[in-house]
C-alpha cells in the first residue's frame, strides 16, 4: 500500500499560523495525506508557546517538530515533557527536556518521526546528528522512518541524506525557510529535499518585515522582528512511501497561497 505523508516548513509568526489553520486540512483532503509533520518552531518568530503548539496540532498536525527556536519560549520546557507529539532535535544535550523521536500508529503501520539539528554553522554544542539517527534507528520497530534535519548547511542535509540512504522513508531540511528544487529519491529509496521553505507572509524576509532585514544588514536598529500582514503562502512536500519497502517512490513540491 502506498502512504502519502506530508512535510509541512518552519510556521512563521501568526500570519503563517493562520494560513496553516486555514489551508492544511484542505490540502490534506485535496492529496490524500495519511500523515503529516509541520515544523513550528517560529510560530511565534522565535520559539513557540504550548498554546500555539496545540493550534498547530489541531489544523492536522500528527507531528510538530522544533530546531534552535526551540526554548525561545521558555513556557514550552514543561510541554515538551509531557507532549508525545512534539520534538525537540534529538542530538540537543540530554539536560534539556523533552524527546527528539517518537513512534506513532498508523492504521495497520507504524512511523517513526526524528528530530535533528545541524552543527555546521548553527549549533555546536548539539551531539553528532549521524551517530544520534544510527542510535535511534537502534531503538524500536517501525514500518517508516521520517527524518526533519533542521540545518543551515546543504552540504550537512545532503550527506546526512546519503548517511541513511535506504535506512530511512524519507529526510527533508528546514530553517533556511527558502524551498529547494532538489526533491528525489535517493539511490537506496530514501526521499529527499534540501529544504521545505516556510508557511508565512510572501512579501517578506523569512518571515519577518522587510524593512526590519534591510535595516539590520545597514547596520541600524531594527527593533524585535515581526512577521507582516498580507498574503501567505504554505510550503512543503508530499512523499509517497511503499509499505512494502519502507522507502520512498516519489517527492512533490506543494505550495499553497
Amino acid at each position: 500500500m502506498l502512504y502519502h505523508i506530508l512535510a509541512v516548513g518552519d510556521v512563521v509568526g501568526e500570519p503563517g499560523l493562520r494560513h496553516l489553520e486555514r489551508n492544511l486540512r484542505a490540502l490534506q483532503k485535496f492529496k490524500q495525506i495519511h500523515f503529516t509533520v509541520v515544523n513550528g518552531e517560529n510560530a511565534s518568530g522565535v520559539g513557540l508557546t504550548p498554546e500555539q503548539a496545540w493550534r498547530i496540532y489541531d489544523a492536522g498536525a500528527d507531528a510538530v517538530t522544533l530546531g534552535n527556536h526551540t526554548f525561545g519560549k521558555m513556557q514550552i520546557r514543561d510541554f515538551l515533557e509531557e507532549t508525545p507529539w512534539l520534538l525537540r532535535p534529538a542530538n540537543y544535550t540530554g539536560r534539556a527536556p523533552g524527546h527528539g523521536c517518537e513512534i506513532f500508529g498508523l492504521g495497520g503501520v507504524r512511523v517513526r518521526v526524528m528530530n535533528l539539528i545541524g552543527r555546521c554553522d548553527l549549533d555546536w554544542k548539539a551531539a553528532d546528528p549521524f551517530t544520534t539517527a544510527d542510535r535511534l534507528l537502534g531503538e524500536g520497530e517501525a514500518d517508516f522512518t521520517l527524518v526533519d534535519f533542521h540545518a543551515e548547511a546543504t552540504s550537512e542535509k545532503l550527506a546526512l541524506g546519503y548517511y541513511l540512504d535506504g535506512r530511512v522513508s524519507a529526510l527533508w531540511g528546514t530553517h533556511t525557510h527558502v524551498p529547494t528544487a532538489d526533491e528525489r529519491v535517493y539511490p537506496k529509496g530514501t526521499g529527499y529535499i534540501t529544504d521545505l521553505g516556510m508557511t508565512g507572509p510572501i512579501e517578506s524576509v523569512l518571515g519577518i518585515e522587510p524593512w526590519q532585514s534591510v535595516e539590520s544588514f545597514l547596520g541600524g536598529q531594527p527593533g524585535r522582528y515581526k512577521a507582516p500582514e498580507g498574503p501567505c503562502k504554505m510550503q512543503g512536500a508530499i512523499f509517497t512511501l511503499d509499505s512494502a519497502t519502507g522507502l520512498c517512490a516519489a517527492v512533490e513540491r506543494v505550495d499553497v497561497r
